[in-house]
């Protein structure tokens, strides 16, 4: 059965602001903030997948410390530009 989208934006934006560490939560709560609702399906599995990820691996990626996946490389970016922005 196919999780309703309305659902799977509420754990998705639950999972995005309890990531185990403060400033994981930060990061990614504030990319859920500002695209969450917008994204597409495949964007949507894209980020599930980014979502699973370690806290250190993402903070790496996102930081420029190494580099992302090619898969996951391009959501990657999107979250570090949100980032570079700061809060609103």
């Amino acid at each position: 059965m196919t999780e309703p989208r309305e659902t799977r934006l509420k754990r998705m934006r639950m999972r995005s602001m309890r990531r185990g560490t403060k400033e994981m939560d930060i990061l990614m709560m504030r990319f859920a903030e500002a695209h969450l609702d917008s994204l597409e399906e495949a964007e949507l599995d894209l980020l599930d997948r980014v979502l699973e990820e370690n806290d250190q691996d993402l903070y790496r990626w996102i930081t420029g410390q190494e580099g992302a996946p090619a898969p996951l490389a391009p959501l990657i970016d999107r979250i570090a530009a949100e980032a570079a922005r700061g809060p609103a």
